[in-house]
């Protein structure tokens, strides 16, 4: 067999290409941004060409460079930027419009005749998720009724939908697979939770035709070859396609009920393993498929998705330009102790987990003219951890599961002051791996799973070494009097969008 297996790591503003050898270990990778489009304000586009050609791009460098051929990869897995709406034309590949990315909100409207009409109920007893502008489904039906030829494309079978895992493997094979897996399909608002297949009533009510829908499959097993003439050069199975959240579960090997982590990055994302049990929500969390194994049962999660975290600090440096970069963000942030009583609440696009309110706006409460950009810097730091805590005490109340440690990872986790007021809101241990790109390598392992390339999930937990450990520091007094500021500062987000 062949000493390496590969991931394309296709993320909110980047795609990646990464090698593994059997211990886990990175041997070579390669990553290039894409273009983020904003045509209206809500709205959040991305050019699904350009991400193809991205993809190939980051292959072929990462091939040549590592001075790789097809022969030494067993197998690839692609994880993707979940939610993220696709539609294509079948016969020529050209997609009928731009994607409609995750953190869109144009769909709002439609979300809210939803859950007015009690439809809402019926979404979550099937999908496990509220009705929201993140999903798939609403992005599609906004597509079909508003783009001139979407819909008659469709009713001629002239339309894919697919989310960007579907995407990339159509084109990666060369049109001969349109599939996607539990993990991705669990996002759309339209498949049934128990059965892990398209669930009929919820397609009509969003007036979707099925023959748009790719196959869904579990999340390791074999989805089809690379073709010759492909950025590969060769076949290569493909042989994992998970979301980046699941995937990032996978490569910090959260297999366990119980297991937790949580993913920083333009969004942060926290799961909780429930195993074989789905576990319904009562206090504003996701149900979704954490993981399938062909020939295995589904497990499930609870999942606190939080929209605006790395995009903040992102915010500091392109909007407000206090910052040069994003490390600059914790040098500035130690020049304080704390944040004087101030509040920054990154709700840029609304709220999601666990409060899901679109109408919510970003807002700086507290503010004194004492206040410098320091504190700036370390409330927007601390806005990360508090809105974490958010969703930590939601999966709490819903599992009544008490956090052993967090198992971090993701491109915020370089900020260790960051960190270390993560353990210090939480009062829970974080853990970083020593290899931080979780999200590419858990696609890898469920490629290398479908392959024989790992054996079994217990190899993979011997791949896992720890790489930096926070304590928790602060006093109990301290903890909870800035968690009770933080509740304060979030309810004067709420009502601002009609």
């Amino acid at each position: 067999m062949a000493d390496f297996v590969a991931a394309i790591d296709q993320g909110t503003t980047s795609t990646r290409f990464m090698v593994f050898d059997h211990a886990g270990n990175e041997v070579a990778r390669h990553q290039l941004e894409h273009t983020q489009l904003l045509p209206q304000a809500g709205w959040v586009e991305h050019d699904p060409t350009e991400i193809w050609e991205r993809t190939r791009a980051v292959i072929e460098t990462t091939l040549r460079t590592a001075n790789l051929t097809a022969r030494d990869i067993a197998a690839i897995g692609v994880t993707n930027q979940r939610e993220t709406t696709v539609v294509w034309d079948p016969t020529t590949g050209i997609p009928l419009a731009n994607a409609i990315v995750w953190q869109d909100t144009r769909t709002d409207r439609a979300v809210a005749a939803l859950e007015a009409s009690g439809a809402g109920e019926l979404i979550r007893a099937k999908a496990g998720v509220p009705p929201a502008t993140y999903f798939s489904a609403a992005k599609l039906q906004w597509m079909l009724e508003n783009i001139d030829g979407v819909r008659a494309a469709a009713s001629r079978g002239n339309a894919f939908f697919g989310t960007i895992d579907s995407w990339l493997l159509w084109n990666l094979t060369g049109g001969a697979a349109h599939a996607t897996d539990v993990t991705n399909a669990s996002r759309t608002m339209l498949m049934d939770l128990e059965s892990l297949q398209w669930d009929d009533e919820l397609v009509d009510l969003f007036g979707i035709p099925r023959g748009m829908l790719p196959t869904i499959r579990p999340s390791s097993g074999l989805f089809g070859q690379t073709q010759r003439r492909g950025p590969f050069g060769g076949e290569v199975t493909i042989g994992g396609l998970l979301g980046d959240q699941q995937a990032a579960m996978m490569g910090q090997t959260c297999f366990d009920v119980g297991d937790a982590k949580n993913t920083y990055g333009t969004g942060n994302f926290l799961l909780l393993n429930t195993g074989e049990q789905i576990v319904r929500s009562k206090h504003g969390l996701l149900t979704t498929v954490c993981c399938q194994i062909e020939g295995q049962p589904a497990h499930y999660a609870v999942e606190g998705s939080i929209a605006v975290t790395g995009s903040a600090v992102q915010w500091l440096r392109d909007q407000l330009g206090i910052i040069a970069g994003a490390a600059h963000s914790e040098t500035l942030a130690r020049q304080v102790d704390d944040t004087a009583g101030m509040y920054f609440v990154p709700a840029f696009s609304g709220l999601f987990a666990p409060y899901w309110r679109p109408d919510a706006r970003g807002a700086i409460v507290g503010l004194a003219r004492f206040h410098t950009n320091a504190h700036v810097a370390r409330a927007t730091l601390e806005a990360i951890c508090y809105q974490t805590r958010d969703v930590v005490e939601a999966m709490r109340d819903d599992t009544r599961c008490e956090l052993r440690e967090l198992k971090v990872d993701g491109g915020v986790t370089a900020n260790e002051l960051c960190m270390q007021l993560q353990a210090d809101i939480l009062d829970v241990p974080v853990s970083r791996p020593v290899v931080a790109e979780t999200t590419a390598l858990g696609a890898a392992y469920a490629a290398g799973l479908a392959v024989g390339f790992w054996h079994s999930t217990e190899e993979l937990k011997a791949n896992w070494n720890e790489g930096r450990r926070w304590e928790p520091s602060w006093p109990a007094q301290r903890r909870e009097r800035g968690y009770a500021g933080w509740k304060k500062a979030v309810e004067r987000t709420l009502d601002w969008v009609g």
